[in-house]
């Protein structure tokens, strides 16, 4: 097998993936996973995919990440990972689709408007 790779997106993050046969190493820019992330939430987010498809020690998983905050990057990586397996094996695909990890989530940030302390939020009415 020669490497896979694929895309994950959530908020502001991008995630590039790319896979190989191995012994289940995950680096993530340069650094291994439990020193990127070392709470352990964070840590379960990104190996869930591996762990529902049964495929714990079989692949190598290197990954570039850029932008957001650590849980955006984390989906973003579990969303690469679940698009990367699927490439390789497409009967793994029931069960990720099922945890709903291979749908990009759409939600982003609203903009701050002008005249408003936040997006929505107001100043205080005052009646008189």
């Amino acid at each position: 097998m020669e490497m896979i790779n694929s895309v994950g997106r959530r908020k502001s993050s991008v995630a590039r993936v790319y896979v190989t046969k191995g012994s289940g190493n995950i680096v993530i820019n340069g650094k291994d996973l439990k020193e990127y992330f070392p709470m352990p939430m964070v840590q379960a987010s990104v190996t869930d995919p591996i762990r529902i498809s049964q495929v714990e020690g079989q692949y190598d998983i290197k990954v570039n990440v850029v932008g957001g905050g650590f849980k955006g990057q984390a989906e973003a990586i579990r969303m690469g990972i679940s698009r990367a397996l699927v490439k390789i094996n497409e009967d793994l695909k029931k069960g990720l689709k099922e945890k709903k990890y291979l749908t990009r989530d759409p939600r982003e940030v609203e903009r701050k408007k002008f005249g408003k302390p936040k997006a929505r939020r107001s100043f205080q009415f005052s009646k008189r």
